[in-house]
């Protein structure tokens, strides 16, 4: 219902076509206050219905408008409902979106031929599309500066800790450790992203290195994944992925339920995590899977899910108060 900005420009959703499962798309607008980067990150957009007055007093564009100025295609009038239940019987699939004028409709034939040879996107480094590539330091007054491996940062990531009190350092996702060391942080947090992490083998290798510091470590969905492969786990693609803003998941400590957002087609291997210093945290309470991982000794833990959220329930954004409390806790 809300919430279609924030995905067109979450940096996570690099390389796929979205389609948006409530009927009604646009109709608040688009907002630049509600970007999560620059520009829209998808290759493409699927709706039902598009909404072409719309009416917010915060908008900037209208969807379409936006859009078509970017150069992502669109397309609507799209049974989403039928979509949606061929998508969760198959799985995730690739796919052609081809625009076209009425007067000269496309060959379906040469496009089924065509979709065949699409080139799977999570072959590619698509972290390396999406994050920084130069140091910039975010300035909060805090009392504190946190460095953030950015893999293709949201902005409500960086508000979650500044508004915290904490100045963030964010860097390029392959920084090496002794540059972070020189730094003087008084934690790490290791970004969301697009992909398959296991591309992103040069991160995976600097972050395994910092493990083995005293430096506290947090990872968010992506970097959750990384933080498991470079402390040797193992990770796999999930058959549906997990999107939107209402997956229920559980503490396996104290057996509470959270509502949470998410975005990734990526989970980790609760049985590889047999051997390693990780153990399971949360898990999804519809499939089971792993959505949070701690270190049994270490001042090290990650999500699957997105705690900052937006679009989003806020039911998990405690996370960053006990994460910034630790952080503080550390420097005593």
């Amino acid at each position: 219902m809300v919430g279609y900005t924030e995905a067109i420009t979450d940096p996570s959703y690099k390389g796929q076509i979205l389609m948006q499962t409530y009927p009604l798309i646009g109709n608040y607008g688009v907002s630049k206050d509600h970007f999560e980067s620059e520009a829209p990150q998808i290759q493409g957009y699927i709706i039902r219905e598009l909404c072409e007055n719309p009416s917010h007093w915060s908008s900037d564009f209208t969807l379409d408008t936006w859009l078509e100025k970017k150069g992502i295609p669109g397309i609507q009038n799209v049974d989403t409902r039928m979509l949606t239940k061929k998508i969760r019987t198959k799985g995730t699939m690739l796919g052609i979106l081809q625009v076209y004028e009425s007067s000269n409709l496309p060959n379906l034939n040469l496009l089924l031929e065509e979709v065949k040879k699409v080139p799977d996107p999570n072959k590619r480094d698509l972290v390396a599309e999406v994050a920084s590539r130069s140091i910039r330091r975010i300035e909060a007054n805090g009392d504190m500066d946190v460095v953030v491996i950015d893999c293709g940062i949201k902005n409500s990531l960086i508000k979650s800790l500044t508004n915290r009190g904490s100045n963030v350092i964010l860097t390029p996702p392959q920084i090496k450790v002794e540059i972070i060391r020189d730094m003087k942080p008084a934690g790490v947090v290791i970004s969301n992203g697009p992909g398959d992490p296991k591309m992103c083998k040069n991160i995976i290798e600097n972050v395994k290195e910092l493990t083995e510091t005293n430096t506290p470590i947090f990872g968010v969905c992506l970097g959750m994944q990384i933080l498991t492969l470079a402390l040797h786990g193992d990770t796999y693609k999930l058959r549906f992925g997990h999107r939107g803003q209402n997956h229920p998941c559980l503490d396996l400590k104290t057996k509470r339920c959270y509502i949470t957002s998410q975005n990734h087609g990526y989970a980790v291997n609760g049985e590889s995590l047999d051997g390693t210093p990780l153990h399971a945290t949360f898990i999804n309470a519809n499939d089971e899977t792993i959505e949070g991982v701690a270190h049994e000794r270490k001042s090290i833990f990650g999500t699957q899910f997105h705690p900052e959220a937006s679009p989003g329930p806020n039911d998990s954004a405690y996370i960053f108060d006990l994460l910034l409390e630790r952080l503080r806790k550390n420097r005593e």
